[in-house]
């Protein structure tokens, strides 16, 4: 009777066993002695570097301190160094000193100004090197950082050429003290007067009320109109056949009486002086006037003394001739101001026929 394993049967030992790859593995569960191990290393690392890291943190702390210490005590006495500038000077409107006029509103922004870029360098300078001595603390190589920050300076520098030309104007200008609000100046492309006073513009208000913003870069020459002395000058033109001692004694006599009234006494510096004759014509002569005059009011100066000048001579007789030509003395002439008669005003003189147009030609038909 042969043996036949019926179908239904499970086959247990026909299936295969699994492999060893196959087998799945479980996570090994650190044991005790890992986490000891694990924490002892730990505690000899830190033993090891605990000096370096605290002695690192404690420079950079050090450093840290004294550079927010330096950089606030150099500007405090950036600041009492430009308030002690300020109050050496009196604050007298008007006053004079070393041949300039004094204006308060000027020496407080000028010295805003100059105290403004002294704190900032200061701070750019001092923040600056903590820094780079704060990365060399940590030993990181500071070669390619300066070589970049140079090499983008001089990118910056490239592209802003103008904004840094307009800025170190600005800031010699206001070292030299070339102007200041107040100054009536000539900067070339605008003139007037200075209201404001900036590192990268000056602002100037025209005789005509408009404001100019002129860039310091821009500025090439400075005439300025304000500081020490201005000079007032009058031509005066008389008839040929004036007596020049009466017209001298007349035009002394104008600037005595004008020296002596107020305001002018404070405005005139100096006494009203003729210098002499600039020109002698056939039918007239020029007397100079001048006088040294506060600055900023010589043109004032001037027109008083054309005003007064006109109303002296008007009592004394004497004759101002210039502009247009003075008519003949003799009234009863009704052709003294008449013009000569001009050779084209008749049309046959030969002046006439040669300024006639040439006809054209007949075109043959």
């Amino acid at each position: 009777m042969s043996s036949v394993s019926s179908p239904l049967l499970p086959r247990a030992a026909a299936s295969p066993s699994p492999s060893p790859s196959q087998t799945p593995t479980t996570p090994a569960v650190p044991t005790l002695e890992d986490a000891q191990e694990s924490a002892t290393n730990a505690a000899s690392w830190v033993e090891e570097n605990w000096s370096t890291w605290l002695a690192i943190g404690l420079r950079v702390l050090l450093i840290v301190v004294i550079a927010a210490v330096l950089r606030v005590v150099v500007r405090r006495a950036i600041t009492k160094l430009i308030d002690r500038m300020n109050r050496s000077v009196p604050d007298v409107e008007g006053a004079t000193l070393g041949g300039l006029l004094v204006n308060v509103e000027r020496r407080r922004q000028r010295s805003q100004a100059i105290g403004s870029v002294l704190r900032s360098v200061a701070s750019f300078l001092i923040v600056g090197t903590a820094a780079l001595m704060v990365l060399a603390t940590f030993e990181i190589n500071l070669a390619p950082l300066l070589a970049s920050a140079g090499v983008a300076g001089v990118a910056i520098g490239f592209g802003a050429r103008n904004l840094v030309t307009d800025f170190l104007s600005g800031v010699f200008m206001i070292l030299e003290d070339q102007y200041g609000v107040g100054d009536t100046i000539d900067a070339g492309v605008a003139s007037g007067e200075v209201i404001e006073v900036g590192l990268r513009v000056t602002k100037l208000r025209g005789d005509n009320g408009a404001i100019w913003y002129v860039r310091n870069g821009e500025v090439k020459r400075i005439g300025n109109l304000s500081q020490g002395w201005a000079t007032a000058g009058v031509d005066v033109t008389v008839r040929a056949d004036e007596d020049l001692d009466k017209v001298r004694r007349t035009l002394l006599e104008v600037g005595e009486a004008m020296s002596k009234e107020e305001p002018w006494n404070e405005i005139l510096w100096g006494p009203v002086e003729v210098l002499g004759l600039d020109d002698v014509l056939l039918e007239s002569m020029v007397v100079r006037v001048a006088a040294k005059t506060m600055p900023g009011k010589a043109l004032t100066v001037e027109r008083e003394l054309r005003w007064r000048i006109k109303k002296a001579f008007d009592a004394a007789g004497i004759r101002i001739v210039g502009g247009a030509p003075a008519l003949a003395d003799d009234p009863d002439d009704p052709t003294a101001g008449v013009a000569a008669p001009s050779a084209y005003a008749s049309t046959t003189s030969p002046q006439s026929e040669r300024a006639t147009p040439i006809a054209p030609a007949s075109l043959p038909r």
